[in-house]
């Protein structure tokens, strides 16, 4: 059997995790046990009751996602504000880049796969890009391997 694998969590992390495992477990179960309660009273047969089903699929996909999230946070370090570095790039920190070809910046704050977001601009720690920023200090170029190429990366500040 493999070891498990540690999950880092910012504290904003942890917190979205926990807000939504107590809103699956609350509000979400109870919605889906009164789908499944009035579906049964309908009077269709059960082989032949959609409403059932798509209740019970419902049902099955939030029992797993409440497991999936309590073997997050059982297996998760949380990486307290004190931890994140500004001298170097590392989780939790928020570095400014400079692309080295086009002059564009992107600030992307630096989390665990687990809370990785590109929309929001968080990227995890072990992309591509992750990968290359951890460990540099400002005024050091991360080069990353990208599919249109090479990028190369300007730290130009990092925070908390």
């Amino acid at each position: 059997m493999q070891a498990e694998r540690e999950i880092l969590l910012t504290a904003a992390g942890l917190k979205k995790i926990e807000d939504e495992l107590e809103q699956l477990r609350t509000v979400h179960r109870k919605r889906v046990a009164d789908r499944i309660r009035e579906s049964i009273q309908l009077g269709v047969e059960i082989s032949e009751n959609t409403e059932f089903d798509d209740a019970k699929n419902e049902q099955a996909f939030i029992e797993g996602r409440i497991d999936e999230l309590r073997e997050i946070l059982a297996t998760a370090r949380v990486i307290e504000d004190g931890d994140v570095l500004t001298d170097s790039v590392g989780i939790g920190s928020i570095v400014r880049v400079r692309d080295t070809e086009t002059n564009d910046d992107w600030e992307w704050t630096i989390v665990g796969t687990v809370e990785a977001n590109p929309a929001e601009d968080k990227i995890s720690n072990e992309s591509p890009v992750g990968q290359a920023l951890i460990g540099k200090r400002i005024g050091e170029i991360a080069t990353v391997d990208i599919p249109a190429g090479r990028a190369k990366y300007e730290i130009i500040g990092i925070r908390k």
